[in-house]
């Protein structure tokens, strides 16, 4: 029997996971797949908008994954604490495949980013997806005008969520304090602001389109920002999703829309060439982001004017891009934000670490989309079994879970994680609403043990 410890229960860890068992080539594999929350599914459950039912809607296709009977989720076991290093995890298991994303956020580098008021997208997104990391994370929602740098999916979805009716998150998983803060929200103004025109702008046209739909809000684009983007008058070389953006953009700047939302109660105001210099305070506080104005550089990228504008911010939000976190006794190209490796297989000073294995950003940095892990997945796992002769001949701890006990650790395992989903289930039922997720680590590990 090969076991295999897979750190990491988002799309990559369990498309890891199917890959093993669902192989022909080395029969008998079992694989438990690990996470330092008591809850699967990583970035599905946590990075994906409330309101994206139909994305979350992935957690099926992984749950059948996590329910098979070779698989065993391993939760509330976090790599790196109580003793439980790289080294440890390979005497219990013959392999281990880290799939463990690429959690940090890029900075701005430039003064007044830690300004109160300023944050990373990422934060705000956890908080409203009730991250138990997030507990006590608090955003000013009572300024008139919020600023999100970044013109990405994650600045949309941030977006989308400040211009939004809390009375349309209420159906939503939502947790209660996130929906209690958005009901109150006095943000009228949301500025997404990217660096270069919309023709390089890395939203996807459907995400950008659900702003256009929201209920009481207007999407203005500003004529003169499209004006100095060279592929707004010849879209034609631009790939098909660029193409259909700038379509939808063009239409936002001439204005049009209905009556409704021409008298809607906030605006999205989408700028162009507008790149951040300085996030300015008062009293502590942020109170405007300073911007030079770009212009195309002929080569793809953009250049500065020497001309500056500002925007009244009470929160600003970057939305610039993710890198991989180092993890203590694995090797890591700090350049790139990723574990050094040849096709999976974990590289130590140039050579193949034995039984050491990466998938997914952590792997090949943050790119792509869900689907993108599916492949890159199976490239490690073939890495992974054409090693498995070797591998499998190194002796292991029988019983690894008992062991990861014994270094002190409280794995949840599936039944446990069934439990929390029934306890959110019956928070949601006392507060008039659906299901409602759980916000804090005691709430999670006390939903844990209750279970059979």
């Amino acid at each position: 029997m090969l076991r295999v410890a897979v750190v990491g229960s988002g799309p990559s860890g369990v498309y890891t996971a199917q890959s093993l068992v669902q192989q022909s080539v080395v029969p008998g594999v079992r694989v438990d797949v690990l996470d330092r929350l008591p809850c699967p599914y990583g970035l599905v459950r946590y990075g994906v908008a409330p309101d994206h039912e139909k994305i979350k809607s992935l957690q099926q296709n992984l749950r059948v994954v996590l329910e098979d009977e070779r698989v065993g989720f391993v939760g509330n076991v976090e790599v790196g604490a109580r003793g439980l290093t790289p080294a440890r995890l390979l005497e219990l298991y013959h392999a281990v495949v880290y799939c463990v994303g690429a959690a940090r956020d890029r900075r701005l580098g430039v003064p007044g980013e830690d300004l109160a008021g300023s944050h990373s997208a990422t934060e705000f997104v956890s908080w409203y997806s009730a991250h138990p990391d997030a507990v006590g994370h608090g955003f000013p929602l009572d300024g008139r005008s919020a600023v999100v740098i970044g013109v990405g999916n994650v600045a949309v979805d941030v977006t989308r969520i400040l211009a939004r009716g809390a009375d349309e998150l209420r159906a939503t998983d939502v947790p209660q304090g996130a929906l209690t803060a958005l009901a109150a929200s006095r943000v009228r103004e949301v500025h997404m602001v990217g660096r270069r025109g919309p023709g390089q702008a890395k939203f996807t046209t459907k995400e950008l389109r659900e702003l256009g739909g929201l209920e009481g809000a207007r999407v203005e684009v500003e004529p003169a920002d499209l004006a100095l983007d060279p592929s707004f008058a010849d879209p034609a070389a631009l790939p098909a999703v660029n193409r259909r953006n700038l379509e939808v953009v063009r239409g936002w700047a001439t204005g049009a829309g209905d009556a409704v939302a021409q008298e809607a109660a906030r605006r999205i105001r989408l700028r162009f060439f507008l790149r951040p210099v300085e996030l300015l305070g008062e009293d502590g506080r942020v109170a405007a982001v300073r911007f030079e104005r770009t212009e195309p550089d002929g080569a793809g990228g953009v250049r500065g004017t020497g001309r500056y504008e500002e925007i009244e911010a009470q929160l600003v939000l970057r939305a610039v891009g993710y890198k991989g976190i180092a993890l203590s006794g694995l090797p890591f190209d700090e350049a790139r934000g990723v574990v050094p490796n040849e096709a999976g297989r974990v590289l130590r000073d140039g050579v193949p670490s034995a039984g050491e294995y990466v998938a997914g950003w952590i792997k090949r940095g943050p790119t792509g989309v869900i689907g993108t892990n599916r492949p890159c997945a199976k490239e490690t796992v073939t890495s992974l079994l054409a090693d498995a002769a070797e591998l499998s001949a190194r002796p292991v701890t029988a019983d690894p879970v008992g062991a990861l006990r014994d270094l002190g650790h409280e794995p949840v395992a599936w039944p446990g994680w069934l439990s929390i989903e029934r306890a959110e289930s019956a928070l949601g039922v006392s507060l008039g609403r659906g299901r409602v997720k759980i916000p804090d680590w005691a709430g999670l590990r006390a939903a844990a043990r209750e279970g059979p």
